[in-house]
């Protein structure tokens, strides 16, 4: 068999969260994490931190061929897009790392480097992109597209056969009615609940969710 190893790009707090669940499924002989902040120490779980983003190529060459984006977003993933191309450009594979404790329905399909954590379900019939992070608790019931680097916060819930586009952040515990579409670059607040379609780059607050005339920060570069 051979001998896996995978580095964690992002020493924070969601990088905290992807370790635990990594270290629960295992799979994996060694994991290193890449900080500059704290190159040369060690991070949570006194997982090695083995560099900064300079140190990628050598270590691929070294045999890290796997790695993970664990830099978290709330909002603006365009980091985490930077950090994925770096990743591809130079040939990590990507897994997907999902938590033993979460529920994957059939007929569902992954896109490389998403994360699903504790307790999360996705149910039969999701389509999620590459690099989606689905949080601890959160609910994609069936049939949902999520497009790529989009966010369900923690305890967040899309009913069936919700559409997200690419950057879309749901808030923590922030529900999203059955059949809505939300458009790319767009926040929905934590809590809020969701019963009419949002445009593309929309920040949106409450129980029902309104647009919000105030835009905190410009919305995310996409491809």
């Amino acid at each position: 068999m051979d001998y896996q190893k995978i580095l964690l790009v992002g020493g924070g707090g969601h990088c905290r969260s992807v370790l635990d669940s990594l270290l629960s499924a295992g799979g994996y002989d060694d994991i290193g994490i890449i900080d500059p902040r704290t190159s040369g120490g060690s991070a949570p779980m006194n997982i090695p931190v083995l560099g900064g983003d300079s140190d990628l190529p050598r270590l691929f060459a070294a045999g890290w061929t796997h790695a993970a984006v664990t830099l978290g977003s709330v909002g603006n993933p365009a980091r985490r897009r930077t950090l994925y191309r770096m990743l591809k450009d130079i040939g990590f594979s990507l897994p997907v790392i999902a938590d033993p404790s979460a529920v994957i329905g059939r007929e569902t399909t992954l896109g490389e480097g998403v994360f699903i954590g504790k307790g999360a379900v996705v149910n039969s019939g999701g389509q999620i992109g590459p690099c989606v992070i689905i949080n601890t608790g959160a609910l994609v019931e069936h049939d949902c597209v999520v497009g790529a680097f989009a966010h369900i916060g923690p305890g967040g819930v899309l009913c069936g056969d919700v559409t997200l586009g690419e950057d879309v952040h749901v808030g923590a515990n922030a529900v999203v009615r059955q059949s809505i579409r939300i458009g790319a670059g767009s926040l929905v607040g934590a809590g809020s609940v969701v019963v009419k379609d949002l445009a593309a780059d929309t920040q949106a607050f409450g129980n029902p969710c309104r647009p919000s005339l105030f835009h905190p920060t410009p919305p995310p570069m996409r491809e």
